[in-house]
């Protein structure tokens, strides 16, 4: 057998408009996939060095905005409020401004399970459609010999391998990264508890230095 006519691009020249879509699709969704990959695991390395520049009372663009919110509604005074109701407003407006920084940095975690999900399926319709193709070619020219299958044998096999090829990377980005994300979310939300912490002691400081 010609290699040549067994090499990825012979295989989708030789291949039908169904199989060409099939293989396009594939893709490109593997194609997103390691971008997403990259996006995802530059935000988060770039949260934990913010928590980490936060936590150390230097200037992080990431996380003073949320820390800013807290001392903002630290200031607001009202009237009756206990020590521990301060505490918690404060808090919870730096836990809004947290999970709006998680939510816009796990934006593309979703996509990377439906990739992970959806392209062993468009794979398998490849796979499938390449069967018929060959079987059709049996039928077409009455001869069962490996020549006459064998593209369409090769299209569905070039079909599911390139739908593992997008599927797998997009299973293992988006099961790692979802986990080195929940660590950075979780030392982010100490950060919050440690301001407002700070918060809640500073009240008695004051009333230590009357």
């Amino acid at each position: 057998m010609d290699p040549v006519a067994i090499s990825p691009i012979a295989l989708f020249l030789q291949a039908g408009i169904v199989g060409k879509s099939v293989m396009l699709l594939l893709l490109a969704m593997s194609v997103w996939c390691w971008v997403l990959i990259f996006v995802v695991a530059v935000s988060v390395g770039r949260l934990r060095r913010a928590v980490g520049t936060a936590r150390a009372a230097r200037a992080s663009p990431m996380v003073d905005p949320i820390l800013t919110a807290g001392a903002a509604a630290e200031r607001l005074t009202i009237p009756g409020e206990t020590v521990g109701e301060r505490r918690s407003r404060v808090q919870e407006t730096m836990n809004r401004g947290g999970r709006i920084l998680i939510a816009r940095i796990e934006g593309g975690l979703p996509n990377m399970a439906v990739i992970s999900s959806v392209a062993p399926f468009i794979g398998l319709f490849g796979t499938v459609w390449g069967i018929i193709t060959a079987f059709s070619g049996i039928a077409e020219a009455k001869d069962t010999s490996l020549a006459v299958v064998a593209p369409g044998i090769a299209e569905a096999l070039a079909a599911t391998a390139i739908g593992l090829a997008a599927a797998i990377p997009a299973s293992f980005g988006y099961s790692y990264l979802g986990g080195a994300l929940g660590r950075a979310a979780a030392d982010l939300y100490n950060l919050i508890e440690e301001r407002s912490v700070a918060i809640l002691a500073r009240p008695a400081a004051g009333k230590e230095a009357a």
